[in-house]
């Protein structure tokens, strides 16, 4: 099992928690390529907030139709899909800003927000049981 940050917009935040399903654009097919049923993707909602976990339950996939909303304007469909079920989902994404001081990945504690410039990426499992543990306190 791998651990995944995956990054996005309020729009389509909204798309991955009512249609199951995460993807991204050609620039990332080589990321997600890695993705394996039973990984868990967190939700980093720009900005700086934190979504929900989700599990996925697919292979990746290519489906080029229109779900998700433009980010740049050579991004149109985020073609590179994985299917995803909910785990931990609070009804608002909560502020991931406490979270940065604890996590492994956000080495550069001036510059954390470096790393979410990216469509997704792995993660260590310690940081994701961070992630998780944060959310647990927020989900009833």
């Amino acid at each position: 099992m791998a651990y995944w940050i995956c990054v996005v917009n309020d729009e389509n935040w909204a798309i991955v928690k009512s249609q199951h399903v995460w993807g991204v654009s050609k620039r990332w097919r080589n990321v997600i390529s890695y993705v394996r049923r039973g990984d868990l993707l967190a939700f980093y909602v720009i900005p700086k907030r934190i979504g929900g976990i989700f599990e996925v339950v697919s292979d990746p996939y290519y489906d080029d139709s229109q779900i998700f909303y433009p980010v740049k304007i050579r991004e149109k469909r985020f073609p590179y899909r994985v299917r995803v079920r909910p785990i931990l989902v609070p009804k608002e994404p909560i502020d991931f800003t406490p979270l940065v001081p604890k996590l492994s990945f956000t080495k550069n504690k001036q510059y954390w927000s470096a790393p979410f410039r990216r469509a997704m990426f792995r993660i260590i499992e310690e940081d994701f049981k961070v992630i998780e543990e944060y959310l647990r306190r927020f989900v009833k």
